[in-house]
């Protein structure tokens, strides 16, 4: 081969070359448009776990886009109220929310489903129904009746019963009691005598020190102590009968997030399973020291009794049995949840319980 054919031929293939670089920026571009969305949280930036799921979105959502994909994360208030929300995406004010559904019950009980519903599913099974069973796609019907989509963004596990001024002993104890308390665990507290009173985070503490509520629930130790509780009432109750499991959920506006190319929407799926993860795992990590820190300081921890325990889960049923007779959707997808819960429950008492159990023993003989 010459040289001039060498060059020649050199020369069309680094032209090639060029060209190919100039046609793919254009096209990775294409692939990865720039959008901007801003989401508002129904939680303070104090709340580092329950807030930090939202951040957890931004983050990883903006680290698989190189930054294309921006989600600004708003604390609760900065630009609407925690408690509103749900309301702020479907009305386009904002693509994007970071809350519990169930503060929204009152617009329709299904959405109560969707975090926690009393005796309902702990954060293990609310995970398997969510991925595994019907549960998003039950849920996602529901919510697009709503202009929105939903994805489980975060879980607390089990949380406490609850910070009450006086000790509770029996279900008389409970009558014309101020609790706040949310999601549909207000109306079933109401059957036994509980004046229930829906409160965002933030509001929780003056309202029981200035003694407009008796008690308060809100998530468990590390938050709570967090919070300061139990510096204005010094009995803390469990189990949170009301919350096994409760889901925090990442709000979509229905438009926006179809609107999304498919991978970008996947990217937000991931992100979403990931904030999930993590928010259950700092829980478990963070909630024994604050307990051993809320009792050193003075708190009585105190079990509900069996009696207002069985009492609860009386009036649970009858309000879900109310809800199914009035309302077709909600029906559905408690029937579902249902189901899925005593197959759940059927392994969990052979697998999960007979272990634990066993491992707890061997902590209260100190041979753990």
């Amino acid at each position: 081969m010459d040289r001039r054919s060498f060059i020649r031929k050199t020369g069309i293939v680094g032209a090639g070359a060029a060209a190919t670089t100039v046609l793919a920026a254009p096209a990775i571009a294409q692939e990865n448009p720039k959008i901007s969305w801003r989401l508002t949280s129904s939680f303070p930036k104090s709340l580092d776990t329950i807030y930090g799921g939202a951040t957890d979105i931004a983050d990883r959502v903006a680290a698989a886009t190189d930054g294309n994909f921006a989600i600004q994360v708003f604390a609760a208030g900065e630009i609407v109220p925690g408690l509103q929300a749900v309301d702020a995406v479907a009305s386009g004010t904002v693509e994007a929310a970071h809350t519990t559904s169930y503060y929204f019950w009152g617009k329709d009980p299904t959405y109560a489903i969707a975090t926690a519903i009393p005796f309902g599913l702990n954060a293990r099974m609310q995970n398997a129904w969510f991925n595994q069973g019907n549960g998003n796609t039950l849920i996602n019907e529901f919510f697009a009746t709503q202009g929105l989509y939903g994805l489980p963004a975060g879980n607390t596990g089990v949380q406490m019963g609850g910070w009450f001024r006086k000790e509770i002993n029996t279900v008389d104890d409970l009558k014309g009691l101020k609790m706040r308390i949310a999601g549909l665990a207000g109306k079933v507290i109401e059957k036994v005598g509980v004046v229930p009173q829906q409160l965002a985070g933030g509001d929780i503490y003056p309202a029981l020190e200035k003694g407009t509520i008796d008690a308060a629930e809100f998530v468990g130790p590390y938050d709570d102590l967090k919070l300061g509780f139990h510096k204005v009432a010094k009995y803390y109750y469990y189990p949170g009968w009301w919350e096994g499991g409760p889901v925090v959920h990442g709000f979509f506006n229905l438009e926006k997030y179809n609107a999304l190319p498919k991978h970008y929407q996947a990217i937000l799926q991931d992100a979403c399973a990931f904030a999930n993860t993590n928010m259950t795992a700092k829980y478990d990590a963070k909630n024994p020291a604050a307990l051993k820190q809320l009792v050193g300081e003075g708190t009585i921890l105190r079990p509900f009794s069996q009696e207002i325990m069985e009492a609860c889960y009386q009036a649970a049923l009858g309000i879900y049995a109310e809800l199914s007779a009035s309302n077709a959707t909600f029906k559905k997808v408690y029937e579902d949840q249902l189901a899925f819960k005593k197959d759940a429950y059927l392994w969990a008492q052979i697998g999960e319980y007979t272990f634990d159990t066993f491992m707890m023993i061997q902590q209260r003989s100190g041979k753990l």
